[in-house]
């Protein structure tokens, strides 16, 4: 079950579930549901039928507070992740961010000590996440932020924060809420002929493909989605067994950082022992 209609469909995130139904001989429908939270869950009744369906596996929520209805009435088990909220954007253990704590350490031991944040649409729960721990962990090891500038996910939002903010403020560091922003704060530090890695360092998030043929290759975050959705369908599988599901695993299991071309020792760094 998913918000529905959306303009995005977390695909890794449905193989993963779809594999480890049909590794126990179930098959999956993908269906997308209008209304809020409510809403969905009293159509789910209509739409459904029993006979044909022996659980329900939602990732967005189905019930609000003391109005939300009650999932145990149904005739089926019922498991609710609510990972996405009514408008697809992500939350939850999707929207974990510890990771870039791990970004700003690793930098802050290859030397740089002045660091941006370039970040994502504020409306998103990950965007908002991912700047917190960044200026929460470059407070903590009394590093230096230049800026956080405001993005939205974009290729151009990560080209104009190079062209206007990255290139003239005189950060060695600078993290990208996700990897088409990085991809364009690469373009624009180099066509101000600023060297990725040589004079900035950048990392992206989210190991999307373009990623690893860019020149200089992005450093990024890579998360595990194909993981989350098995772990998901699992737990829904132990309810239909009549088990208790499996306890969910520490959001920083499903992502890890890959170091690749775009970072190095900072400019002014001392050469390794």
């Amino acid at each position: 079950m998913l918000p529905g209609p959306a303009d995005y469909v977390p695909t890794r995130l449905l193989n993963g579930a779809a594999d480890v139904a049909h590794e126990s001989g179930y098959l999956l429908d993908v269906v997308g549901l209008e209304g809020d939270a409510s809403a969905r869950a009293e159509r789910m009744r209509t739409l459904l039928h029993p006979e044909n369906v022996d659980g329900i596996l939602s990732f967005t929520p189905l019930s609000t507070g003391m109005a939300g209805v009650d999932l145990t009435s149904f005739t089926v088990p019922v498991l609710v992740e609510g990972e996405y909220d009514d408008n697809m954007r992500a939350q939850g253990l999707l929207a974990d961010a510890s990771t870039m704590a791990q970004i700003v350490r690793r930098l802050a031991a290859d030397g740089h000590r002045r660091f941006v944040h370039v970040a994502g649409s504020d409306l998103w729960t990950s965007a908002r996440n991912r700047r917190m721990v960044y200026e929460t962990t470059v407070a903590q090891l009394g590093l230096t932020s230049c800026a956080v500038v405001e993005g939205d996910w974009t290729v151009r939002s990560g080209w104009d924060a190079a062209t206007t903010v990255i290139a003239r403020c005189g950060a060695t560091a600078v993290l990208a809420a996700n990897d088409r922003v990085a991809f364009g704060i690469i373009q624009g530090l180099q066509s101000m002929q600023v060297d990725v890695p040589g004079q900035v360092s950048v990392v992206g998030w989210d190991d999307e493909e373009i990623g690893r043929f860019m020149r200089p290759a992005l450093s990024t975050v890579s998360i595990d989605r194909e993981r989350q959705g098995r772990e998901a369908m699992g737990r829904l599988l132990a309810l239909l067994r009549g088990e208790a599901p499996a306890s969910l695993p520490a959001p920083s299991d499903f992502s890890h950082l890959v170091l690749r071309e775009s970072t190095g020792p900072a400019p002014d760094a001392p050469p390794p022992v």
